[in-house]
């Protein structure tokens, strides 16, 4: 098979799970508490990846890199797993379904608007209306579509969702600075995330009760919003012959999610869903294809360029 086919297979094999999960989240959260969840999920993740890892036979880098940073991991592992996971299952737990997933993918339009004083790039004025256009989606769902009373079903929810995008974005940021593998990464920073999760769990919390539904819908979140998802989103950029053709992609993934919720969750999506992620995928769009329009047009006319 030529490479660009399998990207394009290992792409959308990722696009799809990653589209189930916000169905799974909700299903999930009808047996376990926001934080049981993260448990049972990050534990699963840690197997998968630990696995994966086994199977490339690369479980040795696993000392390797923590040793040569381990207070850049003991960050990472805070952020994500511990933090993102706990803020956004609670958020799911507040909101509808189809509000927590179209709130939480505006991390796109806000990772270049926080990389640009965090890591010092330009910001382009792509970003910023991007981020107006987004901004104002995510209002939209918020209130309800009651813009002029301001009135929000669940303020601290749509206030969770919008921190985890937070967490997300800072989570990535941080990453730019790790030159190790990536999957190795990763489940050091689960690894180092797990006792922090589980400590809190203890303290606040219950071990969950074993039920083999509630186990399944754990495992699924571990397995394809944490694990093996992301190990098929890296091989598609990696066989990919062009990075810009896969990565456009991900605007499937917030579209397939509504038909499931509907399909499966049975929620009646909202007029103002529809509406308000409209506008924030149009930000996402504009973020990533206009400048790439515009760098096509400079190396035509130089004047063009951004």
């Amino acid at each position: 098979m030529q490479s660009s086919n399998l990207a394009y297979l290992y792409g959308m094999g990722a696009v799809f799970l990653w589209s189930t999960v916000a169905t799974a989240f909700k299903i999930a959260l009808g047996y376990y508490s926001p934080l049981q969840l993260v448990f049972v999920a990050v534990l699963t993740s840690i197997v998968a990846l630990g696995g994966i890892l086994a199977w490339q036979k690369k479980l040795a880098l696993l000392k390797q890199q923590f040793l040569r940073r381990p207070t850049f991991y003991l960050i990472t592992g805070l952020i994500n797993p511990f933090l993102y996971y706990v803020v956004l299952f609670k958020a799911y737990s507040l909101l509808p379904a189809q509000q927590a997933l179209s709130l939480n993918y505006t991390w796109a339009v806000l990772l270049p608007l926080l990389a640009a004083p965090l890591l010092k790039q330009h910001l382009r004025k792509s970003d910023i209306a991007a981020v107006l256009i987004a901004y104002t989606g995510v209002f939209i769902i918020a209130t309800g579509g009651d813009i002029s009373g301001f009135r929000f079903d669940s303020p601290l929810g749509i206030g969770l969702a919008l921190t985890s995008t937070l967490l997300w974005c800072l989570y990535w940021i941080v990453n730019t600075k790790d030159q190790g593998d990536p999957i190795v990464s990763l489940l050091l920073s689960f690894l180092i995330g797990l006792p922090f999760i589980v400590v809190t769990l203890l303290l606040t919390d219950t071990l969950p009760s074993f039920s083999p539904k509630a186990a399944m819908a754990g495992i699924y979140v571990g397995l394809f919003e944490m694990g093996i998802t992301f190990v098929l989103w890296l091989m598609a950029l990696k066989t990919a012959t062009r990075t810009a053709n896969i990565s456009t992609l991900v605007f499937l993934s917030p579209v397939m999610s509504i038909g499931f919720i509907a399909w499966i969750l049975q929620e009646t999506i909202a007029i103002t869903t529809y509406i308000g992620l409209g506008f924030i995928l149009s930000g996402m769009m504009l973020q990533q294809l206009l400048p790439r329009y515009r760098e096509r047009k400079s190396k035509i006319n130089p004047k063009l360029a951004d």
